[in-house]
């Protein structure tokens, strides 16, 4: 006899199951409509579009909860899948769905994440981490580093990739000066994901909102930056309040000097490497651009075969992206007429408030580079194109702490914890996140409404 828990998850499995078929249906009907009618026919085209609408729901829904019950499938999975039925159904053609993905964000992702290869293998982040341990000798200090340390490395070298580093480096830090880690993790995640608000290389949804608006680096770094400044030191403060038997009174930490695995010369070639990256960005160079040369150029090395450095590319978030690009594309393409266009004005997009409201919000529903892709056709048609794009960056990127749920660099963090057996509940998370995402929130949406 199943238990409970277990009769549930076969009820969740078939309900999944039924809902998989009938969108595969759906699409299946959408593509084999114009063999029996004329592709211009009313009836096929009203299919096609209801055909997209389903793949379009369908795919959220699933991208939202991060996988589909009973089946072995993941976000980049569930992204190819969707992308495919649009083209199958017809609501793209497939020259149209290569047209839907953009190369420049893909590009810059894949070259920042060879530089953040090169500079976790070299020994670069962990040296760093060293030195953060050797000089901090309160809590309050070694929390305040951990969160400076987090949130400036991921305003350069996308936050995932920062988290993912960060996250063992932190627990063994801790672990070995006799802390409780959960509060310093806590601010790895939160100090990346406001930290990586700064910079068009922030992210991958700031990555996307470059490349869709081309405002130059340095603009995007000058106006959100100083909104990244603030948000971190509020973190600070209220990780410190709620932890506060963790900051209080004058423990001194000590930390028995590790022996770092260091490749001397490895290091200041990445570090030179990165450096150069940060200046061409200033300087107004083609992001992708500037991010693939100089880390195809770093492939070129005796000491490091190429094949560790593949190994540590996220080419399933590479590939989650070109299906999401082609699954909003589809849905646009079929689905954005006139009057839903109309609709959604009545949210008063033009007005910076209501832009950031609105942005936060979806992107807690449906996860923020979602979130940016079904933002971008109502973006681009507001007058004030640039400032549109960074409200969207701003609050997009800040939603993301409300919840553990909110993205991926908070999902990096507690998974690799739960690793090696410390929890961070739903309940640590939230009561730290949600005020400081309301609070960061008002301040960004100040800065740029004011």
């Amino acid at each position: 006899m199943l238990t409970k828990p277990a009769h549930k998850s076969r009820w969740l499995a078939i309900m999944s199951a039924l809902l998989v078929g009938l969108v595969v249906l759906v699409a299946a009907v959408s593509a084999l409509l114009p063999m029996i009618r004329p592709s211009g026919d009313p009836i096929a085209v009203e299919v096609r579009s209801v055909a997209a609408a389903v793949i379009f729901v369908g795919s959220y829904l699933a991208l939202a909860i991060g996988r589909i019950p009973g089946l072995s499938i993941d976000r980049a999975g569930i992204a190819l899948v969707g992308a495919g039925l649009m083209v199958g159904s017809g609501a793209l053609s497939l020259q149209q769905a290569y047209q839907a993905i953009d190369l420049d964000t893909i590009t810059l992702l894949l070259g920042m994440m060879i530089l953040v290869a090169n500079l976790r293998l070299s020994g670069f982040f962990a040296i760093a981490t060293d030195w953060v341990g050797a000089h901090a000798r309160r809590p309050l200090i070694l929390l305040a580093a951990v969160v400076a340390t987090s949130g400036i490395f991921s305003a350069f070298l996308v936050n995932d990739a920062i988290c993912l580093v960060l996250t063992p480096l932190v627990l063994d830090l801790t672990l070995a000066m006799g802390r409780g880690p959960i509060p310093y993790l806590l601010a790895v995640a939160m100090a990346s994901n406001i930290g990586s608000t700064a910079t068009i290389t922030g992210n991958p949804q700031n990555i996307m909102i470059g490349s869709f608006s081309q405002i130059p680096y340095a603009r995007f770094a000058l106006t959100l930056g100083p909104v990244a400044l603030i948000g971190l030191s509020v973190t600070v403060g209220l990780i410190a309040l709620f932890y506060r038997d963790e900051f209080t009174g004058a423990a001194r930490l000590n930390l028995t000097k590790s022996t770092v695995k260091l490749h001397s010369v490895l290091v200041i070639r990445a570090m030179l490497a990165t450096l150069i990256v940060i200046l061409c960005f200033f300087a107004g160079v083609l992001p992708a651009k500037a991010a693939i040369i100089v880390g195809g150029l770093l492939l070129l090395t005796r000491r490091l075969k190429s094949g560790r450095i593949y190994a540590e590319i996220d080419w399933s978030l590479l590939l989650m992206f070109a299906g999401l690009f082609i699954i909003v594309a589809g849905a646009q393409h079929r689905l954005l007429t006139p009057e839903i266009a109309a609709a959604v004005g009545g949210f008063h997009l033009d007005h910076i408030p209501a832009l950031s409201a609105v942005t936060a919000v979806l992107s807690n529903l449906v996860s923020n580079v979602p979130a940016v892709l079904l933002m971008k056709p109502f973006v681009d048609s507001l007058k004030d194109h640039d400032t549109a794009w960074l409200v969207v960056a701003m609050a997009s990127t800040l939603a993301g702490n409300f919840t553990v749920l909110g993205s991926i660099a908070n999902l990096i963090v507690v998974q690799r914890a739960a690793a090696v057996g410390i929890a961070i509940s739903f309940r640590d998370y939230f009561r730290v996140g949600a005020p400081l995402t309301l609070i960061t929130l008002a301040i960004g949406t100040l800065w740029l409404w004011l």
